[in-house]
């Protein structure tokens, strides 16, 4: 089974920062994954939310803010919001890196981002805005693409073929052994989201998926050699 540190660790460390892909890295995740939006000046940084409000010192939207302006905040232990760049070269040759297009636009942004740092296998593209994956798949159809859903429709799976992903990824409260088994015969992989007690990760690690990603990954990391 696959482990993914969510936005690093994000309840052990400030989320998507270098301090929390550091300690996700140093854990042993499979795989990191994080948030991009686009700055005013078109820079693709690491954040989750449309606003900086929630996860640092500032106020107001990304779209709104300069990188310079962004750079200057706290997000936490006295850690800048990264860009992409910097994160890939951090990851880069130690683990996977799930990037999700969070922000309007940056579908191909990072494409080009990926690209350019030579990362074409070693990251997954992730959306909710499944529209954001087809523009990926047309820029380049080798990248791996996941799609998200919080709880799936009922052609979850012929939607993700459609779009071209390899995996399905569900919020893992609405993951069943029904889901998965369906998931497997149509040859999509399904990651479960975000359980972040040890019973809720046991519930989908025991369910079959392929992949779980926590903001505990350390607690995964523990079941997981329990289980070996």
């Amino acid at each position: 089974m696959i482990i993914t540190g969510h936005r690093g660790a994000a309840k052990l460390e400030p989320e998507n920062t270098r301090l929390s892909f550091q300690k996700a890295i140093e854990l042993g995740v499979d795989q990191i994954e994080t948030d991009v939006h686009l700055t005013k000046d078109n820079h693709l940084v690491i954040i989750h939310d449309a606003t900086v409000d929630r996860t640092t010192n500032g106020h107001g939207a990304i779209a709104d803010l300069t990188l310079q302006e962004i750079r200057q905040l706290d997000a936490g232990k006295g850690e800048r919001i990264p860009i992409l760049g910097e994160v890939i070269e951090l990851v880069r040759g130690k683990v996977i890196l799930q990037i999700e297009l969070k922000g309007p636009n940056t579908a191909e942004p990072v494409v080009r981002a990926v690209e350019q740092h030579g990362m074409e296998r070693e990251v997954v593209l992730t959306s909710f805005v499944h529209d954001r994956l087809r523009k990926a798949r047309q820029l380049n159809p080798n990248l791996a693409l996941g799609a998200l859903w919080p709880s799936p429709p009922e052609d979850v799976c012929e939607q993700a073929i459609e779009l071209g992903a390899e995996a399905i990824h569900i919020q893992h409260q609405n993951i069943d052994a029904d889901l998965v088994r369906k998931a497997h015969e149509h040859g999509l992989k399904i990651r479960a989201w975000n359980p972040d007690t040890v019973e809720e990760m046991q519930r989908v690690i025991d369910l079959g998926v392929d992949a779980v990603g926590s903001n505990r990954p350390d607690l995964l990391i523990q079941l997981g050699r329990m289980g070996n």
